[in-house]
């Protein structure tokens, strides 16, 4: 299974969602908060294009955040974007 990495921030509703989704279907991910570091939210918009949080990478592809992952969840292709 790929590798699940999401960034998030502080007080971030979506990212408490997001978080939720993933732990409800018992996938591991790393958390990667960015709340107090600009650095790491500039190389976020380099590595996604985008500077909203959640930031969710399935492997090195970013997927978005938690509107596309919880729509991946539910059209099934989730699992197969977690395939190895």
């Amino acid at each position: 299974m790929k590798p699940i990495t999401m960034y998030t921030t502080d007080r971030c509703p979506y990212c408490i969602r997001a978080k939720a989704l993933l732990q409800s279907r018992e996938l591991a991910f790393e958390e990667i908060n960015l709340a107090g570091d600009p650095d790491g939210r500039t190389k976020l918009v380099e590595l996604t294009g985008m500077m909203t949080f959640p930031q969710i990478l399935i492997g090195n592809e970013p997927i978005g955040g938690y509107d596309q992952l919880a729509a991946a969840d539910r059209n099934g292709s989730l699992t197969e974007l977690l395939a190895a």
